[in-house]
């Protein structure tokens, strides 16, 4: 997806050339548990807005919590190429689906 490829680099602007007023260089300025707190906050409001019939509200969530993701990829030094070559490690895989253990089953 070309739009997370620039929105990443943009991201990757920030980290090295910060500028007051950017949200993004506030998240690096203040460290990775911000970043981290930030990712698990969007992960929660995702589940929520997954539960709920608000088709826009869900997008806006994920996205939310796909740039907060890549904030972190770059505040680890970690490019979309390397996500993107795991991902199709993983394609190339058959037959990879777990076990079920009876454990999953209890609520």
């Amino acid at each position: 997806m070309q739009s997370l490829e620039q929105l990443y680099q943009v991201i990757e602007e920030r980290r090295i050339a910060p500028f007051e007023g950017s949200y993004t260089a506030y998240l690096f300025d203040e460290g990775l548990d911000k970043i981290l707190k930030k990712v698990g906050e969007e992960s929660t409001e995702v589940v929520i807005a997954a539960k709920n019939t608000d088709a826009d509200a869900f997008v806006g969530e994920i996205s939310d919590l796909l740039y907060h993701l890549m904030v972190l990829l770059a505040e680890k030094g970690v490019s979309l190429d390397a996500i993107d070559a795991e991902l199709m490690r993983r394609a190339e895989r058959i037959g990879n689906k777990k076990p079920v253990h009876a454990s999953d089953h209890e609520s």
